[in-house]
């Protein structure tokens, strides 16, 4: 480097280096300005300047120099590698690898260059170049262990794991005797577990036992080497020693639930659906019951036999285990116990455990055969038990009687006033629900966990303003909004823009979705830093399982459903085009008299100057901090409200780019080939949505909107013309062979098909509104698919007593039958008596502004239906008031919008 230099300017180049790897940018500058008075030309000293500009955030002139450099002098690696490193900068990897195998041309023994092209391979998962490099940086550096552990590490990614089992074979011979040093021992230690499971994963058991065995005083990590040993010893069927090493794993941690689960297997006594013979259940008693006595501080011990006992001994043993922790009052008992309601008569079982222990606390102050008298809170615990229980069996007026009565038993405990807004969100009152939780944030101001739960049913609330106040009394002065997106909060984002895709902004609501998008890039590219690191470390099992989680990471909920809020905003934009705001302000202001219009004007100049006087001063203080050599102040946000995202010219074109990340990471997944299907349709794709439509049968043939895609698809394909064309013709020929694949069809007609889809689900209300629908599609006979609605009966299902029917019908599918009704049959005096009937099933939904809503509370008939519904138990009547007189006003809520937040 700078060896076409004098001496003189050699040793500036040299400081430019330096002063670049110490970050020390200005002194860096300063040398290669000096260098370029006497040598403007110089192409190294220019790119090296470059790069130093762009850590100083001046990319323009940066990329600039760079390019200027690179010009002068296009047989330096030094440019070329700098030219790499610029673009690496801004994830442009793919341009960074050519610029990188460019230098390589000119200097292919570059250790420095290699390296970094190495890392950039293992970031794209160019595995076989990866290996390639890999290769070449161990036959020029062979006395660094980092170059052994590299190339293993890249022949394992790249699915050779026995040439990786060599590698590090090879490696251990080149180490002495009495290798490793007690500084090392940790590393060297990662190093064997990671070949015993190199060895275990390529099937190599017994070899990967003995070698396990004889590195045992080498490996440090002892829990590690126990758990290992033991997934050995079970692979290889030698249960008895797996047995006896998960009693010593118990012994360590008698809470880890994976070690009971192992222990079960070795014993034969393991099935993933808890169903056991007799004699299996007797020997998983005697097991339990052995281990209960050797760890009975351990929950996990008492809690597990739970998931096999039936009957009276899971009676029993559900009132041993629920009494400790309602006497010392733990709030997630009911989260704990969740799991059991899937299981048939185990909730049943529970109620009448808990409200004979709510009877006797209340009658004697004691448990059922106890002598000892309770605490007070004792009784409240359960009662607040009894209301997640109600909750989930969906007697929302009991749960809410339970909670009521245990907020007057305590009405200082924060967790009663959380579960209260849970049960009515649940009934359908998200305004109430969102009350609640504001008060019970209001009780400890500094509790973060009850801040984001309120402002989370702010959100399903729709009051998204309301919403960010809340969650920015979390956030560190300064650049507030920005910083719930630096937090990385997607749990807000995904909320947020689903309020604002309810409310119809589609702009904000993109805008939240494609922060989200925006994270999952982020988290993939914070895996960079640990390419050189793990390896440095040692750490590579967790490297490689780190790298395999980064390859499903769009396979997660969170990127799932930003990418399916997405195109559900594309597909709107494209079925409905909007006007932009300012056009839709200029069309407001035209209706507007001449005065007010005078005065509207004047409000914007004066915002206007405002604003440009912002942007003067950002860019002097840009300027100012560029100078310093510190990074400047993230820019302003030029698409606040994202009018720029709503005025897309491709709106299905954005939509497939993220329908293709859907059908890569979620093939699993129904709603992306429903997702796939309305996007293709709307392309007249009409083999892809064929695609769409098989996948959707294949996963779940019965769901109501595999139904609805399969009679459209062939609804639409029945209404094309004759094919004209080669491609046209050659499309129906895939479309004949494939219908046979449709058991469905059978050379059945639709309306055939619907009718007998509609038989063999008469009885469920889903399926019903499709077979309506596809009856109005087919037949356009909107009398009888609004009778068939009609006609629905909600059988109500009685759960634990026949005293307390259970409503069959749920409030979304409710709510999805009557915008079917508004919109599709558009029948408004039928969707009006539907919205009645649900009134009635549904008296906490403020959507069908049922009598006990707050919708109902609010309007200036609230004391006319109070009277009406005097003849009701006065005790349903007062739980269902309470939400909103004593817990949450509404009132109080109003004045809570008004606040300013400092």
């Amino acid at each position: 480097m700078g060896a076409s230099l004098p001496p003189k300017e050699s040793n500036l180049f040299k400081l430019i280096v330096k002063s670049y790897e110490t970050k020390q940018y200005k002194k860096g500058v300063k040398a290669a300005d000096s260098i370029l008075k006497k040598f403007p030309d110089h192409g190294e000293t220019l790119s090296m300047k470059g790069l130093i500009l762009n850590c100083m955030n001046r990319k323009s002139e940066a990329y600039e120099l760079v390019k200027q450099g690179l010009k002068n002098d296009l047989k330096s690696h030094v440019c070329w590698h700098v030219y790499g490193l610029l673009y690496r900068s801004d994830r442009e990897y793919r341009e960074a690898i050519k610029c990188y195998r460019n230098a390589l041309k000119i200097d292919p023994d570059n250790i420095e260059i290699l390296r970094d092209l190495s890392l950039l391979q293992a970031q794209m998962r160019d595995l076989e170049d990866f290996v390639e490099t890999r290769q070449q940086l161990l036959t020029l550096k062979p006395n660094h262990r980092m170059n052994w552990i590299g190339f293993a590490v890249a022949q394992h990614l790249n699915s050779s794991g026995s040439k990786a089992i060599d590698i590090l074979e090879a490696y251990e011979g080149t180490l002495e005797d009495d290798y490793p040093p007690d500084n090392e021992s940790c590393e060297h230690g990662e190093m064997l577990l990671y070949k015993v499971s190199l060895l275990e994963e390529c099937g190599l058991i017994e070899r990967a036992l003995k070698e396990l065995h004889r590195k045992e005083s080498k490996i440090v990590d002892k829990l590690s080497y126990k758990e290992q040993e033991v997934s050995l010893l079970e692979k290889l069927g030698h249960f008895d020693e797996g047995e006896e090493l998960y009693k010593k794993l118990l012994y360590m941690n008698p809470d880890n639930y994976r070690y009971y689960e192992g222990l079960q297997r070795c014993m034969g006594l393991y099935k993933s659906n808890n169903q056991y013979s007799p004699d299996e259940l007797e020997r998983l008693e005697a097991l339990y019951a052995s281990l209960r006595q050797q760890y009975n501080r351990s929950s996990a011990v008492k809690r597990i036999p739970l998931d096999f006992l039936c009957g009276e001994k899971f009676r029993t043993a559900a009132d041993i285990y629920i009494r400790p922790f309602l006497a010392k009052g733990v709030p997630s008992l009911f989260s704990d116990l969740a799991p059991l309601y899937d299981h048939a008569g185990k909730g049943d079982i529970l109620e009448q455990v808990v409200l004979e222990l709510e009877s006797s606390l209340k009658s004697t102050g004691c448990f059922p055969g106890g002598t000892d008298r309770e605490s007070p809170p004792t009784l409240m615990w359960t009662l607040f038990f009894l209301a997640q229980h109600y909750d989930r069996c969906g007697h929302y007026d009991l749960a809410l009687r339970k909670i009521d009565e245990a907020i007057e038993h305590t009405p200082t405990v924060i967790d009663l006033y959380s579960v209260k807004s849970r049960i009515l969100k649940h009934a359908g009152d998200p305004i109430a629900a969102a009350s609640l939780a504001d008060e019970a944030r209001r009780m400890d101001l500094a509790d973060r966990y009850v801040n984001s739960k309120c402002v989370k049913h702010m959100l399903q609330a729709d009051q998204v303003e309301l919403a960010e106040k809340t969650a920015l009394l979390f956030t560190k002065d300064g650049e507030q909004h920005n910083n719930l997106h630096d937090m990385q909060c997607m749990w807000y984002e995904l909320a947020s823009g689903e309020s604002y895709l309810r409310q119809g902004d589609l702009g904000q609501a993109l805008k939240k979705f494609l922060a989200v998008e925006k994270h999952y890039a982020d988290i993939t590219e914070d895996q960079f830093d640990f390419h050189s690191y793990c390896l440095r470390k040692m750490t590579l099992r967790t490297y490689v399982e780190m790298l395999r989680f980064q390859d499903r990471l769009h396979s997660f909920s969170y990127f799932r459903k930003a990418a399916a809020g997405c195109i559900r905003c594309y597909l709107k934009l494209y079925d409905s085009p909007s006007k932009s705001s300012i056009e839709k302000e200029e069309e407001e202001v035209s209706k507007l008299p001449p005065s007010q219009k005078k005065k509207l004007r004047q409000k914007q100049r004066k915002a206007e100057a405002r604003a440009k006087k912002e942007v003067v001063k950002g860019d002097s203080n840009d300027a100012a901090s560029s100078k310093s050599g510190k990074r400047k102040m993230k820019p302003v946000d030029p698409d606040p409200h994202g009018e720029k995202l709503r005025q897309v010219e491709d709106p299905l074109g954005e939509a497939t780019r993220y329908l293709k990340l859907l059908q890569k990471h979620s093939p699993e997944s129904l709603e992306t080939h429903l997702l796939s299907f309305e996007v293709n349709m709307r392309k007249q794709k009409i083999l892809l949505t064929l695609q769409a439509v098989k996948n959707m049968v294949r996963l779940d043939a019965h769901n109501p909107d595999t139904h609805r895609c399969l009679i459209r698809f062939f609804h639409q394909v029945g209404s094309l013309g004759t094919p004209s064309s080669d491609a046209e013709k050659l499309i129906w020929a895939v479309l004949e062979a494939e219908r046979p694949a449709f058991s469905q069809l059978n050379e059945r007609s639709l309306s055939e098909v619907n009718t007998l889809f509609l038989e063999n689900h008469q009885d469920s209300l889903r399926h019903r509104a499709a077979a309506a629908e596809m009856m109005f599609l087919i037949e356009s006979n909107k009398k009888e698919a609004i009778k068939l609605i009609e006609e629905s009966s909600n059988d109500l299902a009685t759960a634990c007593d026949e005293a307390r029917p259970t409503v069959k019908w749920r409030l979304n599918d409710c709510i999805a039958v009557h915008n079917l009704l508004e919109t599709i049959l558009d029948d408004h005096e039928a969707a009006a008596r539907w919205k009645t009937r649900c009134a009635e099933y549904f008296p906490y939904s403020t959507y069908f502004l049922g009598k006990l809503s707050s919708a109902v509370s609010m309007s200036p008939h609230s004391q006319n239906h109070e009277s009406e519904n005097g003849s009701q138990s006065s005790s349903v009547t007062n739980t269902s008031r309470s939400p909103l007189s004593s817990n949450g006003n509404l009132e109080q809520l109003q004045k809570f919008q008004d606040i300013v937040i400092h």
